[in-house]
This record gives structure tokens, sequence and C-alpha cells, in this order.
């Protein structure tokens, strides 16, 4: 069983998910070279970064083991209406707040792997605006009979008014800062970092990289929704290409040193046009580097951490 705090009866939505424990699933892939083609282009990369038989780079597995609900099966906002590990909540919405994971081999292009996901802990918690769910969801993905990458996902989800309006600070793409949100189309600053990889999301960017990883929520593609209902000043850049970003600085940079684990936390959301900088520095034993998202409006709206092997 996962850890919950959801039994115990202490916050209103609690009630919905008492008895809510989804059993494990399995998924299989087989890895196959033209999403990794696709997103090598889409990120303007002068090569494909694997092809048949080549190591696959961290976290370029989210291009693979997609779910493809029915069209009919999608809610108002463009995710899923139900799904195996979505929590039972009435007007549920999702937005995604960190991971981490561990790289214990690479995974091959080309060759079949198998994804088994696991519910690992509920949590109630309760903001300055009210009480949200959060949902730790972990990966285990196998290839040529072991383990090779273990991934955890924590999802949080509100019910009722859009995200935009009050998630509490550093819980996921939703933050509102003080102020309201405003987007600043200048170029950032100067930075002192030792790797630094500079990009502009583009709305084109934004809905290549939806349909590459089968993410169909509108707030990456639909501006009048996003305005008008989730309470955003514009298009938001994915969470997950914000992290992928991160590791490709430290692929480009380090293109010697294989990563062994990552965690990462999304604090305050980048909206399509601004000048985003992904920003690295290493350890002064070069054995970790602490990897950040900034644009000209903030310093740290996404942060992680790799550690090499």
């Amino acid at each position: 069983m996962p850890q919950s705090d959801a039994s115990q009866g202490e916050f209103g939505l609690a009630r919905y998910l008492d008895g809510w424990a989804p059993a494990p699933m399995t998924l299989d892939d087989p890895v196959a070279a033209a999403p990794v083609a696709a997103l090598s282009r889409v990120l303007d990369q002068e090569a494909t970064v694997a092809g048949e038989g080549d190591p696959l780079p961290p976290l370029w597995h989210w291009l693979h083991f997609l779910e493809w609900p029915a069209q009919r099966d999608l809610g108002a906002d463009g995710h899923p209406a139900h799904g195996h590990f979505l929590p039972p909540l009435p007007n549920r919405r999702r937005m995604f707040a960190g991971g981490r994971a561990e790289f214990i081999a690479p995974l091959r292009v080309g060759m079949p792997a198998r994804r088994t996901s696991s519910l690992a802990k509920v949590e109630v918690k309760r903001g300055r605006t009210g009480e949200m769910v959060f949902v730790t969801v972990r990966h285990e993905i196998a290839q040529d009979g072991g383990i090779r990458v273990v991934e955890e996902q924590d999802l949080v989800y509100r019910v009722g008014a859009g995200v935009g309006v009050g998630v509490r600070a550093g819980e996921g793409e939703g933050e509102r800062p003080s102020g309201g949100f405003s987007i600043d189309l200048a170029e950032a600053e100067l930075s002192n970092a030792d790797w630094q990889l500079i990009l502009s999301p583009s709305p084109t960017l934004l809905f290549r990289y939806s349909a590459l990883t089968a993410n169909a929520h509108r707030i990456h593609y639909d501006e009048p929704y996003v305005r008008d209902v989730e309470g955003y000043a514009g298009l938001v850049v994915h969470g997950p290409l914000l992290v992928q970003l991160l590791l490709e600085l430290a692929r480009r940079e380090a293109p010697e040193r294989e990563i062994r684990t990552l965690s990462y936390r999304l604090r305050k959301p980048v909206f399509a046009g601004e000048q985003v900088c992904a920003l690295g520095d290493v350890a002064d034993d070069g054995a970790s580097a602490g990897l950040r998202i900034a644009t000209r409006r903030d310093e740290r709206h996404a942060t992680a951490e790799v550690t090499f092997k």
C-alpha cells in the first residue's frame, strides 16, 4: 500500500480518496528511433542524438510509453478524464511538481522495454488557498532482463478554480506570483554560471513537444483557454520540457559523464516567447551539478541536481 494521509479523514478531499489504491500496471514499448529523431529536430540538434542500438539520453524515455485515450475520454482541460493513477476527485486540475530518477544503465534505442508503474504515495495538504492532493507515481523501466531506470513523478491535483490562481510557492507549474503573472520578452541578463544554454520556446515548439509526448493539456496551445480559464498570462512551457532542457545542458557540457541520479522541482511557470536560460554550476569535486531554469523575471523557475557516475 502507498503511504497516505487520506485515510485519516482530516481533510475534505480525503473522502474522495478513501479506498483508492490502484494496482501496479505495465506497459511495453519498442523504444523506437523515430520519436528520438523528431525531438532532436525540435531541439535543433545537428544530428539525431541516438539511433538504433545507441544509448538513449536520460529522460528521453518520456517520448515512449505514451497513452493515447480516445478523444471522447478527454476532459475540458485536455487531460484524460479518467486514468489508472488519476485520483477520483471532482473537477480535477493537474500540475507537475517535480520528481526523481536513477539511471542504473542506459536504455537502448530499438530494444523492447517494459515499464512497471505503481502508486507510491498519496497526501492531502492544505495551501493558502485550499486543499491539494499530492500523488507520487513510481516507474521501473526494464530492458534486456534488468531494470535500467527508476523514476518517481510528483503530481499535484486541485479541485475547482484554475491552477493559475493561488498554488503555494514551490508546488509546481501553477504558482501565481504576488501581483499576478507577467511576461517579459526581453533578453535575460548574463550569468556567471559554469554552464549555459539559451532558448526561447515558441508556440510552435510547445505544440510539437505536446504532440511528441501525447500531452493534450490546453495550457500549452490554447491561448484563450489559458488566459480566461486557467488564469495564466500566456501559453505555459511544459514542465517536462524545462527539465529536459536542464539535462540537455548537462549532456552538451559534459558529454563524457554519465548521469547517475536526478532530482528536480518545478517552482514557477515559464511562458512562450520568454528567453529561457538553462544554467548549471558544477560542484568542486565534479561529482554533481546544480541546475536551474532562469528568465529575466526569476532566477529559479525550476531547479535540479544531478550526480555523475
